[in-house]
């Protein structure tokens, strides 16, 4: 697997690329020890990441988040455990930590000198790393399907269906405390996409009930929610920041107030 990971960065100029390919690379193989966990009974895999692996989302991702759909048969420790056994037995020689103090599981999954052995790193010591989140009390709502994969590996996910990932990406645009360029990339893939996609409302009105209080916004609004946030963005810095994250880095340039007011029009 070691070998296999540094062929996928042979002859990449880009060592942002490069980072890229790599850490999608590990990834795929989390998820798929995943997998055979039966992590995907008690979880779905929601966010960027899942839009990207199972919708072909044009832009690479850093983290993989879950959802969890049933506290039964939910073993975070155990899950992240086989991870590192995995991995271990791959020749990656990982360290795998996990966190269950908060309603946000967390844990991170490093693998040291990759990065140098593929040299788009001068320092032997940093670590190629991925966070892994599952949120165990998510708003209510989510409808989720269930998908084979191949990327890399092939494994089967269970996840939020397009309408519940958009509920999900609309409430991060609404409710991040600052503005995240993927987010706003995202967004634009979503109403691009066609026949459109529209949000599952239910989940968009539980998700900001629970993060801002009930009430305070009506989901059904969502469109002029997203413009009002839109009217206080620097779409330079928007773009600036998601370009690095881009397998075409020149479509950073969609990111402009009258392409995303247009798609809110055509919403």
């Amino acid at each position: 697997m070691r070998e296999q990971a540094l062929a996928l960065v042979r002859g990449v100029s880009d060592p942002g690329k490069g980072l890229n390919l790599l850490r999608e690379y590990l990834q795929a193989l989390v998820l798929r020890s995943l997998y055979e966990s039966e992590a995907f009974r008690p979880l779905a895999f929601v966010g960027g990441t899942a839009l990207r692996f199972l919708h072909s989302l044009p832009r690479f991702s850093e983290d993989l988040d879950f959802s969890t759909v049933s506290p039964e048969g939910y073993a975070g420790r155990d899950w992240m455990a086989k991870v590192k056994r995995d991995l271990t037995l791959a020749g990656l020689d990982p360290t795998v930590t996990w966190n269950e103090r908060r309603v946000v599981h967390s844990g991170w999954v490093r693998v040291p000198r990759l990065l140098h052995e593929a040299k788009l790193s001068a320092r032997p010591e940093e670590k190629l790393a991925i966070k892994v989140e599952i949120d165990t009390r998510p708003p209510a709502g989510a409808r989720c399907e269930r998908h084979i994969v191949t990327k890399h590996v092939t494994f089967l996910v269970q996840h939020h269906d397009l309408p519940s990932l958009l509920a999900g990406k609309l409430h991060a645009v609404l409710t991040r405390p600052y503005a995240k360029g993927r987010d706003w990339y995202d967004l634009v893939w979503y109403l691009s996409q066609r026949p459109p996609v529209l949000p599952n409302v239910p989940l968009l009105q539980a998700a900001l009930d629970q993060t801002r209080g009930k009430g305070k916004y009506d989901a059904r609004s969502w469109r002029d929610l997203v413009d009002q946030r839109l009217k206080a963005l620097d779409l330079k810095a928007i773009r600036h920041d998601v370009g690095p994250f881009l397998e075409r880095p020149e479509d950073a340039g969609f990111l402009t107030r009258e392409n995303l007011q247009g798609l809110l029009r055509e919403a």
